[in-house]
């Protein structure tokens, strides 16, 4: 019997091998998300490495990886190469030879982090790709995971120390286990966070927005906001790497994120 893993057209996340695809896709099920207008469809990894390449370059400094073209979930992986540790931050759903020689040419990854269910994508296979590196996600958010596999580990709790200078915070708000990745000291002086959706960077690129729900415009409960703005109170960071390409504010972003939680406080109980 032939199995594969097929991967979710909407939303790109890849499950666990099968010789049928899968009834449907939890993830787009969710009120998070949704099913595209002509119904829940698959692909496989081999069908999408036909129709579509990945984009591979830079973005504000860091070397950026996304699916090329139009397919699920605009979201690029960001390769932070830190003194203490490279670390690919967010997967996508393709997986390229290019792509993997261009990674350890620039130094490899030891440890894959994701901030949410969302971007899983294919994790498995990059972790496989690139030689069975460990995965790192929150365990508030382990029964999204749709492709189970030995890789993958488990952190818990508000915060989580993954190197001297590279911190995890959850910030919850959009998943329960949403995570944050704060890097003290770079990609350039004065530090960087990288939030993934629990704050998303605003079009301006002078603001972060906070929702429940970004495709379906539910807003975030006022509640989780400030439990956000209490965990990320103690970070230093100049710049904000948002979730896809060039939605980043870079320089001054401490205080365009203190600015968006009262501006999203104060508009929500207008």
């Amino acid at each position: 019997m032939n199995v594969t893993c097929f991967i979710c057209e909407t939303c790109g996340t890849q499950f666990a091998a099968s010789s049928e695809p899968p009834d449907q896709c939890p993830i787009c099920e969710d009120e998070r998300q949704y099913v595209g207008q002509n119904g829940q469809a698959w692909t496989t990894h081999e069908r999408l490495a036909t129709s579509h390449g990945l984009r591979i370059e830079q973005d504000a400094g860091l070397l950026g990886i996304g699916v090329a073209g139009d397919f699920a979930i605009p979201q690029r992986a960001l390769h932070l190469p830190t003194r203490d540790g490279n670390v690919l931050w967010e997967t996508v759903s393709l997986v390229t030879e290019e792509a993997v020689a261009t990674l350890k040419a620039n130094g490899g990854v030891d440890v894959i982090v994701i901030s949410h269910p969302h971007f899983y994508a294919s994790m498995v296979e990059w972790s496989e790709a690139l030689g069975g590196i460990p995965i790192l996600l929150h365990a508030d958010d382990a029964e999204w995971v749709m492709r189970p596999s030995p890789r993958i580990e488990y952190w818990r709790g508000d915060r989580h120390r993954l190197l001297d200078t590279v911190s995890l915070i959850r910030c919850g708000g959009h998943f329960a286990g949403s995570t944050a990745l704060h890097w003290a000291d770079g990609p350039r002086a004065g530090g960087a966070l990288f939030p993934g959706d629990a704050l998303q960077v605003a079009q301006d690129r002078h603001h972060v927005a906070f929702m429940y729900s970004y495709p379906n415009y539910i807003p975030m409960r006022p509640a989780d906001v400030r439990a956000i703005r209490e965990r990320v109170a103690m970070l230093e960071f100049d710049d904000v790497y948002g979730y896809t390409w060039g939605r980043n504010i870079l320089g001054h972003a401490r205080n365009a994120v203190d600015a968006s939680f009262e501006r999203y406080l104060r508009a929500i109980a207008a």
